[in-house]
């Protein structure tokens, strides 16, 4: 976009007011996305939360312009996705106890290698996959329409930082006063951590999870955990400890087998349907329609200068930063590129983004080709989660624009801004958790469960039960095909039960509220949107307090 009218529209779209509050904000919600990742094992997509907070706080300084709020929550949320690529890989390296050989300057390369892929991915793709495709993003979408309900609400505000508030003082009432313990209901199931955590944020997890997700992530759970563990050790077909790495074995071939079928179902069946469509175009039809359209609009010959620099940027920063060769900084690169379009398509048509395992993907192929040592593959694993991170988040904020109505290029713009920013605050927090609470923090039955780092250190230490594994992994690609969430039954079958249990509790509060508004002839969207805002004030209440107690433990720890 190169035109003296474009150029206007980026003014407008992108003021001082905005990038000011989108930093201020991005540094916030980076934090606790970095907290809510380690701690839930999962990372939900901020976008609404951001969306109505941009809105809110832009009204509050005289601004009232949609796509100016639309351009603040950009910035705001783009940290949050470098934080989970970092938090889904990163933490890993200290579950095999190596802390000593990754230090906060190789964190930081992972980020901002990855973060610069990212970027210049989407700027390749905006047009192909927004402007010319029918994919739906469904979170885009969603955050264009709480803009547009949003834009004559006057409590959206006070219900979100309200429920803001009162989840970040239950945190310091469990966290830092220990008046209430963060496990209660406890039973003594052999193999089983049964309990419900008294977690405020769990609970809003399963709250804003669909309900078909929740059950099979239940039906994971109960199959994991009662069939495999406690039903397999009674009637002694193994013990207990042989039940627990078959049930971790089969759940991260679940999790993996549906990143499989991401590929398949997504993103190779269309693909194999538009080829046999164009053939029975003429060529030079195809190639006009086709190659020239896949390359945003937005993008000229300055820009394209650009993005080969950012592209070599990162290559440089794989190569020698990492330390990983010239080669596999090549390799890396190209492999960024066609993750990215994975992670599009996935973004577009389901709203999941399972970067770790695009990741996991990259640094199997990086491993059978190349020496890295154990470490060097985590990086690996690390920029290209972050990349896909980025690169999901991006398309959806790009969908919002469109509908909407905002610059494609104010919204890269503002992309860049965030995700550069978030880089250094998702490296500062997880240096600040690690210290604060030491490496054994950091596993599936720890302070911070880590499921999906915990996924990539056993692919790259050893997997304990390979047929446990070899199943999920098969079952996982069919089920996804099938239209089944195996993603979901995955994460039943590999987190802790009381971690299941305590997100099904979410989802029955949720249920509970449901009827009880229908009950009461409530407006069902005005109902779905207030629980919603509420929901995402108590995620970030306390994943943000969560991240402040963290960092006053560093304090106190360096002044004592």
């Amino acid at each position: 976009m190169s035109s003296m009218s474009d150029r206007a529209g980026l003014r407008g779209q992108l003021s001082a007011a905005g990038i000011l509050i989108g930093c201020v904000g991005c540094a916030i919600i980076t934090a606790s996305s970095v907290y809510t990742a380690l701690k839930m094992g999962s990372l939900p997509w901020p976008t609404i939360f951001t969306s109505i907070t941009a809105l809110v706080l832009l009204r509050a300084v005289g601004k009232t312009s949609l796509n100016e709020a639309n351009i603040t929550q950009v910035i705001m949320s783009a940290g949050s996705m470098v934080a989970g690529g970092l938090a889904f890989t990163i933490p890993g390296i200290w579950m095999l106890g190596m802390t000593d050989q990754v230090s906060w300057v190789e964190m930081l390369a992972v980020a901002m290698a990855g973060t610069l892929l990212g970027l210049v991915c989407t700027a390749l793709i905006q047009r192909h996959f927004v402007e010319e495709s029918d994919l739906e993003y469904p979170i885009g979408t969603a955050a264009a329409e709480t803009l547009l309900a949003s834009r004559d609400g006057g409590s959206t505000g006070r219900k979100l930082f309200g429920s803001m508030a009162i989840a970040g003082l239950w945190c310091v009432v469990r966290d830092v006063l220990g008046l209430v313990p963060s496990l209660v209901l406890q039973l003594p199931v052999p193999g089983v951590a049964f309990g419900i955590q008294n977690s405020p944020m769990r609970w809003a997890v399963g709250f804003l999870a669909g309900r078909r997700s929740i059950i099979y992530w239940a039906i994971g759970a109960v199959l994991g955990w009662f069939g495999i563990v406690a039903g397999g050790s009674v009637i002694g077909l193994w013990d207990t400890t042989t039940a627990q790495g078959i049930v971790s074995s089969l759940g991260m071939g679940l999790m993996m087998g549906s990143g499989a079928g991401v590929v398949i179902r997504d993103i190779a069946m269309p693909m194999l349907r538009r080829m046999r469509s164009r053939a029975s175009v003429r060529r030079d039809d195809a190639r006009a329609d086709v190659a020239p359209g896949f390359v945003s609009r937005f993008i000229s010959r300055y820009d394209a200068g650009v993005l080969a620099l950012m592209a070599a940027a990162a290559a440089l920063i794989v190569c020698f930063a990492l330390g990983l060769g010239p080669v596999v900084a090549v390799v890396v690169v190209l492999l960024a590129f066609v993750t990215a379009v994975m992670s599009a398509q996935s973004v577009g048509q389901s709203g999941i983004d399972p970067m770790e395992i695009f990741g996991l993907i990259v640094l199997l192929f990086v491993a059978a080709f190349s020496q890295a040592t154990q470490v060097q593959l985590f990086f690996v694993a690390g920029v290209i989660a972050v990349a896909c991170g980025l690169a999901g988040d991006v398309m959806s904020d790009f969908k919002t624009g469109q509908i909407i109505g905002t610059s494609p290029r104010s919204m890269w713009f503002g992309q860049a801004i965030g995700a550069v920013l978030g880089t250094f605050v998702a490296v500062a927090v997880m240096v600040a958790l690690v210290t604060a609470y030491g490496p054994d923090a950091f596993g599936t039955d720890a302070l911070f469960v880590s499921a999906q780092a915990n996924v990539v250190a056993t692919m790259v230490s050893g997997i304990p039960s390979v047929p446990g594994f070899a199943i999920g992994l098969l079952a996982g690609a069919v089920l996804y095909v099938a239209g089944i969430p195996s993603m979901m039954l995955g994460l039943g079958v590999y987190l802790p039960f009381y971690m299941s249990i305590s997100t099904v509790l979410g989802a029955v509060v949720r249920w509970v509220y449901d009827r009880i508004c229908a009950a009461r002839g409530l407006d069902a969207d005005a109902a779905e949107e207030s629980g919603v805002v509420v929901a995402s004030g108590v995620l970030g209440g306390e994943s943000i307090v969560g991240v402040i107690v963290a960092f006053a433990t560093v304090a106190t720890g360096l002044l004592g």
